[in-house]
């Protein structure tokens, strides 16, 4: 998601995924990683998913559409949520509409059955840190490599098994380490064209309106399902999703 003031969201997550954090410090299979990201050619052979290989992608930021130059990507970040997934979901089924969701680790862990019921959609998943914490960019390479592959073995857990195929850095916190780290684990780092601004629920209208003038910026548009009352994005999705089509656009994924 984009960088925001007034962090209450994060603050919380950042609570929450502190006994994680302190649990998670003994899973050194998934730190220890990180060893491999310093030099050139990064060599990782263990994966999230027990038995299945790990394929390295290419480390720079997408944006493109695997739909061409009439493609849009959807992008949903900061859950899941009890409460707003579930409408998400129910709007993007409506108009037959696949997205990619970048899912906060201790999301993923709290709530594994809404994780299931996206990939059984056909939604990708996207790595979005452990605690979305947006000064990640400011923190060791240590903390770094915490956040993205901690996340990782959190959101592939409560799939069942399906690993996330990008990484997007809470606020765009990107750096060229967790770029290449999360490049070896598979994970293409992930950027977004327009920020709808649906965060700090400017209205349905605002949200609508914002799409519509910057999608001409790029294919991949950030929206959000947790965080906060999400009505607004799920009133917006549904004003957005119909008009694109009317403007010929199809509806693809983050190429890889």
């Amino acid at each position: 998601m984009a960088r925001h003031g007034g962090r209450g969201w994060n603050s919380k997550v950042l609570g929450a995924a502190l006994g994680v954090t302190l649990l998670a410090a003994g899973a050194s299979v998934w730190t220890a990683q990180a060893d491999a990201v310093g030099g050139t050619s990064p060599k990782v052979k263990t994966s999230a998913t027990p038995g299945s290989a790990v394929k390295p992608v290419a480390m720079t930021i997408v944006h493109a559409s695997d739909k061409g130059a009439r493609g849009v990507n959807i992008t949903i970040d900061d859950g899941p949520d009890p409460e707003w997934t579930p409408q998400v979901l129910d709007v993007l089924r409506e108009y037959g509409v696949k997205a990619t969701f970048c899912m906060v680790g201790t999301q993923a862990q709290a709530h594994p059955d809404l994780v299931k019921q996206v990939v059984a959609a056909g939604h990708r998943l996207c790595d979005h840190s452990v605690s979305h914490d947006t000064t990640m960019d400011k923190k060791s390479e240590a903390y770094q490599s915490q956040q993205i592959l901690d996340a990782e073995r959190m959101i592939t857990q409560a799939s069942g098994g399906v690993r996330p195929m990008y990484y997007r850095a809470p606020g765009g916190a990107f750096t060229p380490y967790s770029r290449k780290l999360a490049a070896s684990r598979g994970m293409r780092p992930l950027g977004w064209n327009v920020d709808s601004k649906d965060f700090e629920r400017p209205g349905t209208d605002a949200i609508v309106a914002t799409v519509q003038q910057e999608l001409p910026g790029g294919p991949t548009v950030l929206f959000h399902d947790a965080g906060g009352d999400r009505s607004q994005t799920v009133e917006a999705l549904r004003r957005i999703l119909p008009w694109l089509k009317e403007q010929g656009y199809s509806f693809g994924f983050p190429v890889r």
